[in-house]
């Protein structure tokens, strides 16, 4: 799916400005250095008919940009800038605040600023988000003994009847009902190759994927429904986890992924998946010799099927199954990122 960009005039007044909080909006590749930028990168400003505007660092890669040396684009997809980071402890710090316009003025954040962050992160507004975080923490008020009146009225609902629409609305349940839902929590991790979306909870991650799966939302769903969970945008310690594990890895630091992961799926796929747990680091296999490996040489199709349905990328290596000609064939986060996986991991084993 392609990413709506801002106009044109938009983005060069955010390059002017050098204004970071487009970073991960845009790109823009300037034509007389061959380099490709972020918004608020510190090198001198190109004039407006030397740009060439990307809504990814891929789009300015196959259009053979070199990321630049001075902002480093490339190991920044996407990456929070520091004024989120500020507005998110804010957050922390005060759940129930339903934060303003004129509020977020008030601690020095655009809040326009705020409103593209987002909706480009989450495909949210930002009062949604925050009115999600109010209901998820409403919920663990009540399973921690507080009252429905307490829980509602601490984070910030006026009236029990919009705290109950509001619930119903949420999880499907009324506040009564909803004190057993289990939570999943979503967030956005950023990676060399893109943003992942990982989902966790408190035995493991379920699902970490590229944002751009077309299969992301079906593989969603079936985590939802398998699990019986309602999602909620939230931090965890294992998705935080991940994210540093994953930070190393792409920099030729880890091999071996130590955070905890829950599979969901059919015990053949399942079977699968914990064969390609045993492809070392570095190495490949083909479509043939996997479904051998789980007694069934004949079944290719349906191993190849289960490879697809992997939720748990990087870590259940799916990207090391080739086709037997070596061909790399399909992988669910793109072909171009299984080679980029496969080129890292074989570049730091012949290392060791």
């Amino acid at each position: 799916m392609k990413t709506e960009m801002p106009k044109i005039r938009e983005m060069y007044q955010a390059v002017v400005n050098r204004d970071s909080s487009y970073e991960g909006i845009f790109y823009l590749g300037v034509k007389t250095t061959g380099v490709f930028c972020k918004p608020g990168c510190r090198a001198r400003i190109p004039k407006l008919e030397n740009i060439e505007f990307f809504s990814s660092t891929k789009s300015a890669f196959a259009k053979g940009y070199r990321p630049c040396k001075v902002c480093k684009p490339e190991n920044l997809n996407g990456t929070t800038p520091p004024w989120i980071n500020r507005l998110n402890l804010e957050i922390e710090n005060d759940r129930s605040k339903k934060w303003s316009d004129e509020e977020l003025k008030l601690i020095g954040i655009d809040p326009s600023g705020v409103r593209r962050w987002f909706k480009k992160k989450y495909d949210m507004t930002f009062h949604n988000y925050i009115r999600k975080i109010r209901l998820s923490n409403a919920i663990t008020e009540m399973k921690n003994g507080e009252t429905m009146t307490q829980a509602a009225f601490a984070q910030g609902y006026e009236s029990l009847s919009g705290f109950i629409d509001a619930m119903k609305s949420f999880t499907g349940k009324t506040p009564t009902e909803s004190k057993n839902v289990k939570f999943l929590s979503v967030d956005k991790i950023n990676t060399q190759l893109g943003p992942m979306i990982a989902c966790a909870m408190d035995d493991g991650i379920y699902l970490l994927e590229f944002e751009d799966r077309r299969m992301l939302k079906t593989q969603m769903k079936r985590i939802i429904r398998g699990n019986k969970v309602v999602p909620v945008l939230s931090k965890h310690k294992y998705i935080k986890q991940i994210e540093e594990e994953l930070q190393l890895y792409f920099e030729g630091k880890l091999s071996e992924f130590k955070t905890p992961f829950k599979m969901t799926g059919t015990e053949f796929q399942k079977s699968v998946w914990n064969q390609l747990l045993k492809i070392p680091f570095g190495e490949t296999i083909c479509y043939e010799e996997l479904a051998a490996r789980i007694g069934n040489p004949t079944a290719q199709r349906a191993v190849a099927n289960a490879n697809g349905f992997n939720s748990i990328g990087i870590v259940i290596p799916c990207h090391r199954v080739i086709g037997k000609d070596g061909n790399l064939r399909g992988y669910g986060g793109k072909v171009w990122r299984k080679k980029k996986l496969l080129d890292l991991e074989s570049a730091n084993n012949n290392a060791d």
